[in-house]
């Protein structure tokens, strides 16, 4: 099977909800509430580096304002806000 149709499957079969407690939230806040990475400073990399992608796109915002629908992947993990 080709490693981007794995990474798909994986991305749809991992994915959970992530309540928030307001109308919107910033990447890099998600990132650390979703358990998607583990410090402010992994956040800040990761995003700067391209590997976050929100709703399939990439985003280097960490202060990118998220609402619930929004989608977002890193590292093969991935969150949607809720």
């Amino acid at each position: 099977m080709p490693d981007f149709l794995f990474g798909r499957c994986r991305m749809m079969v991992g994915m959970r909800d992530v309540a928030i407690d307001s109308d919107m939230i910033r990447l890099g806040q998600f990132l650390k509430l979703a358990d998607l990475i583990d410090t402010g400073g992994e956040a800040k990399i990761l995003i700067a580096s391209g590997d976050v992608t929100v709703n399939g796109e990439v985003d280097t915002r960490r202060g990118r304002q998220l609402r619930p629908g929004d989608v977002v992947v890193v590292q093969g993990r991935s969150a949607r806000v809720a």
